[in-house]
């Protein structure tokens, strides 16, 4: 299967559109462009119940974040700090930046 196209990047902050915490924004902590999914910090909780093993923790229930779909979230623009849709351009030196559809800001440092 070939890799997804992401819209959002490691360290973006993005703001969830639909599902059990839509509203709310954090930070992006990992990308899995392959399965078109992303983990935000401290958003879509989940408790996982897992074995006491040798060596490490003890048992018991863990809360951590689960996946979200890429296309559930929407990119926060660091200009005007409205969460917007992005676009590719090129640049006269021939990199590729993303810009912010709203204000026509580049997202990219």
């Amino acid at each position: 299967m070939a890799t997804a196209k992401m819209h959002v990047k490691k360290n973006d902050m993005v703001v969830i559109t639909t599902g059990k915490d839509s509203g709310k924004s954090g930070k992006v902590q990992r990308v899995f462009p392959e399965k078109g999914r992303l983990i935000i910090e401290g958003l879509n909780m989940v408790k996982r119940h897992t074995r006491p093993r040798p060596g490490q923790s003890e048992g018991g229930i863990v809360e951590k974040e689960a996946a979200i779909q890429a296309a559930n979230v929407m990119l926060v623009c660091p200009a005007c700090s409205k969460p917007t849709r992005t676009g590719k351009r090129f640049l006269d030196d021939g990199s590729k930046v993303r810009f912010c559809k709203k204000c026509n800001e580049i997202v990219d440092k």
